[in-house]
């Protein structure tokens, strides 16, 4: 149930409807996150914009939704679970990818490196001390690959507690919050 008004683009006006009609053009529908998002149009140009820019960065496309799904469930943001599980799924991430990246695992160590430090991050809330950078470096990661992994952070917090608040209806196939990854060694059980 939305506890904050979901706009429709089809009466959105001024700078909300034209946010609205490029998000419909770029996606083929405008998802009730940034028709929450539309009551401000302020925050639904930040967020695009902030969304666009790490788009250009260098993390792959499968492994920003690798970092939206560990965000969504350290967060138990179950909108942006489903939203980021069909997004996921169709840049060809398997069913298992998708429910390992929700616990921080990742078959490949540099991705998993990524996904541990988006957990620490949302758990630790960004106090990470050396001994956590010193173990992202271990690991392979270099600055640009930490600082660029706190953006995503930060830009999938913002949605995530917007859903929060909102209450946004889940407009994609819904994933449950209580998953197990199939892993028997990640003690997710």
């Amino acid at each position: 149930m939305n506890r904050i008004a979901q706009l429709d683009p089809q009466t959105a006006t001024g700078q909300t409807k034209s946010l609205f009609d490029g998000v419909q053009r770029k996606l083929g529908v405008v998802p009730n996150l940034f028709r929450v998002l539309g009551n401000a149009p302020a925050a639904l140009q930040g967020y695009l914009n902030f969304s666009a820019a790490l788009a250009d960065g260098q993390l792959s496309p499968k492994v920003r939704e690798q970092i939206a799904l560990t965000v969504a469930q350290a967060n138990e943001c179950a909108y942006c679970l489903s939203a980021h599980s069909f997004i996921g799924g169709k840049l060809g991430l398997t069913q298992q990818d998708l429910a390992e990246a929700r616990q921080a695992h990742a078959t490949d160590p540099r991705t998993e490196a990524i996904l541990k430090l988006a957990q620490r991050m949302v758990t630790q809330r960004g106090e990470l001390g050396t001994a956590g950078l010193d173990e992202a470096r271990r690991a392979g990661l270099t600055d640009g690959d930490i600082v660029e992994t706190v953006a995503h952070v930060a830009l999938n917090i913002f949605s995530n507690y917007i859903n929060h608040i909102a209450g946004t209806v889940i407009d994609f196939p819904e994933v449950t919050l209580a998953q197990e990854c199939g892993t028997p060694s990640c003690g997710c059980r």
